[in-house]
């Protein structure tokens, strides 16, 4: 029991390991504008998560992502990243942050032992910004994301969710900023999480869509680069950077998923576009200190790991949680 497959051979060797559901923004793609969070004691210390980590590593897993929510909420969270970098067999260690506090806290992340980072960003124009993320500053992001690179990470991922009548003139200035700051940058498609009344008009952006308006600018190459998760990369001609694409709706990548998320609570969801899973908090507080109940219970959920998500109406919610509560 020293490596996870699932009933279909695919090799689980990712793990996104949520450490909140809570965050700073109320991004009209993730959550409602007035959202119930989960209360103190229903959340994973970082003691647990750290275990949880364990676990999945000495399983095989070699990439763990942390995410929220916003991770960065939980301000004390390099200790937490500590923990996790000093994991023999663990290669890869990442973040996924909207920026919003990195100014004040990517130094620490850096020396803690922090590989990499992604940015969530759909916007340059400051109005805009305030209204997708419903009170967010654009100027802190950008901030951060600054801070980011003078700390060292030189490897920093841009994520846009590009929406039909929103912000998809601004495809090109987005691509614009990344080449002049040397920042790979990945097109999402919005996930059908959550009933939200933003989503009462269709808004869907195909990839192929996005892809099309930057190949009239600057003809796209398909790259060799793989990170071990669902994107698909692209790369210029004229620019270093990469151009990834995530389409869970237009290019089901179900045949090759090779990882599970871990929400806040302690859920463990072995798809994204499903509601199966497991109580990972359960089990740890049942069993404090007994790594070997939890690799078992670990080893035989992943058994169940259905064989791909169903998106089929990207205009109609497939799940009722959240994105802050799945683990971005």
């Amino acid at each position: 029991m020293n490596s996870l497959s699932d009933g279909f051979g695919r090799k689980i060797e990712y793990l996104r390991l949520s450490i909140t559901d809570r965050c700073d923004f109320r991004c009209i793609y993730c959550m409602s504008e007035d959202p119930c969070f989960l209360e103190r004691e229903q959340v994973l210390s970082l003691e647990e998560l750290a275990f949880i980590g364990r676990a999945f590593t000495e399983l095989g897993v070699s990439k763990i992502r942390l995410t929220g929510g916003e991770p960065l909420v939980r301000s004390d969270c390099d200790r937490l990243v500590a923990q996790l970098a000093a994991l023999p067999g663990l290669k890869d260690l990442s973040m996924t942050s909207n920026g919003s506090r990195l100014a004040k806290l990517a130094p620490a992340l850096k020396a803690a032992g922090l590989n990499r980072l992604n940015i969530s960003l759909d916007t340059l124009k400051s109005e805009l910004f305030t209204t997708l993320t419903r009170n967010g500053k654009l100027e802190r992001v950008l901030k951060g994301i600054d801070v980011a690179k003078a700390a060292g990470f030189d490897r920093i991922k841009i994520n846009a969710v590009i929406l039909k009548g929103r912000n998809e003139n601004e495809i090109i200035d987005l691509l614009e900023y990344c080449r002049k700051k040397q920042l790979d940058i990945a097109f999402i498609e919005e996930m059908p999480l959550g009933v939200m009344e933003e989503r009462s008009l269709p808004r869907h952006m195909s990839s192929s869509d996005v892809r099309e308006i930057i190949n009239q600018r600057w003809p796209l190459s398909l790259s060799s680069k793989r990170t071990g998760g669902p994107a698909r990369y692209y790369s210029m001609a004229d620019s270093p950077i990469h151009i990834g694409f995530i389409s869970p709706h237009s290019h089901n990548f179900c045949h090759e998923c090779n990882r599970v998320r871990v929400t806040a609570e302690g859920r463990l969801l072995l798809c994204l576009g499903n509601e199966h899973s497991l109580d990972l908090k359960q089990i740890i507080r049942s069993h404090p200190g007994d790594i070997d109940v939890l690799k078992q219970a670990i080893f035989e959920a992943i058994q169940r790991k259905p064989k791909e998500h169903h998106f089929d109406d990207p205009n109609q919610v497939q799940i009722l949680r959240f994105m802050n509560s799945t683990g971005g």
